[in-house]
This record gives C-alpha cells, structure tokens and sequence, in this order.
C-alpha cells in the first residue's frame, strides 16, 4: 500500500527522493537539509516538524527542498536511508577491524554497541534511526516502509545486516532469524533509552544475551 504525504505520494525510499544531487552545491544543499532535519528532531520531535523550518535552518529556499524531497515524509525517510548507511559502514569497519564478522558473539556485540553509540551522538538519531522511534505524528501516513517499498524497516535492516554477516548467517534460515531478531532488538533496545537518556547499560546487555542465545539456532 503507497502512503500519502504532506506533499504527494510515495511509495518507500525509492519515491522519498525526487532528484539526487550530482553538482557539489546540490550536494551541500542537499547534506544541510538532512543535517537541519536531524538538528530539529532533537528540537521539537517528529510531530512538530516542518519543510518550512527545515528550509529555513538550513539556508536553503524551500523550492529546492521540494526539488529534492517529496515532503516530510520523503525527508525523513532520507535521513532514515542516511542514518542506516552510516550504521553500516561503521559496522563494516569494525568487522573489518576484526578480522571479519568472526564469532557470532563479536558480531552481535558490535552490532548492538554500534547502535547504541549513534543513539549517543548522532544528532536526530534519538527520534528517527532507521525508522520513527516516537508517536507517528497522525497525518504522517505509513512510517513502516521508510527504507524500502516493499520490505518494512527491520525487515531491510535485517537484509544488510545479513550480508555484512556473510558466511555466519549463510543458513537459509538467518533469513527469518535476523528478522526476528531486528524486532526484539528494536523493543528492548528502545526499552534501554526510555529508562536511561544514554541508554540502560543492564537493558543494553540483556538485549545482548537475547540476541545471541536466539540467532545460535536459525530457524529451521
């Protein structure tokens, strides 16, 4: 089903862009406008946001906002895909780091700690990590395909997820397994920053526990 937002239609990241950048201004307008979205989450939270305040913090015209994005929700899902790009390649280095994914303990270690660092320090990251964290604002529309048209959020996190993984989720199973286990990450993961502004550290480290004991056994 393709959601409406406050501008169009969009059906998915595939329609949350409407032009990619190629000319380095673009590129700077572009990367403010993501930047000025992620400063405002922090500010007044997804329900409240605005492409007029957007266009405005970033010294941008709200013209070539809409020349890039389809809306609200086309910006978001934007900064969405940027948060999980970034997610993944810090990932992908400490693995890299390590000689490999290794171990499925080390590889839900630093997947898990990954995350919650950019909970930490990334601006905006608090409300929208791969998805909307808080309440979905009521005129918002379909928050679960923010990353992909067909897939909802965890389930396309849990497809990366599996390829940087490689031979550790080479069981035809992982392909539920990892879905699953993006669903029990995501509660108690969004549990930890409820109790702790910086996260429950006992929360941080039974969702640990959880994930490891659970992704052992793929599903048959």
């Amino acid at each position: 089903m393709r959601a409406r937002t406050d501008s169009g239609e969009r059906g998915g990241s595939g329609a949350a862009v409407r032009r990619r950048p190629v000319q380095q201004r673009s590129q700077e307008r572009y990367e403010r406008l993501l930047d000025a979205c992620a400063g405002l989450l922090d500010e007044v939270g997804a329900g409240a946001l605005t492409t007029k305040e957007v266009a405005q913090r970033a010294e941008v015209p709200i013209g070539t906002l809409y020349q890039f994005f389809s809306g609200r929700e086309g910006l978001l899902a934007a900064l969405a895909e940027r948060n999980l790009t970034a997610y993944l390649a810090r990932l992908a280095a400490r693995t890299a780091g390590a000689a490999g994914p290794g171990s499925l303990a080390t590889f839900v270690d630093l997947a898990v700690e990954e995350f919650v660092a950019m909970k930490r320090t990334v601006p905006g990251f608090g409300h929208l990590d791969f998805g909307l964290v808080d309440a979905v604002p009521a005129d918002f529309g379909d928050d679960t395909h923010l990353l992909d048209d067909d897939l909802d959020n965890n389930a396309a996190v849990a497809v990366r997820l599996r390829a940087i993984g490689g031979e550790l989720f080479a069981d035809p199973g992982y392909g539920v397994s990892l879905r699953v286990a993006m669903e029990c990450a995501d509660a108690v993961l969004k549990l930890a920053f409820r109790v702790a502004p910086d996260g429950d550290p006992a929360l941080i480290a039974e969702c640990k526990r959880v994930l490891l004991r659970y992704l052992a056994r793929p599903a048959a």
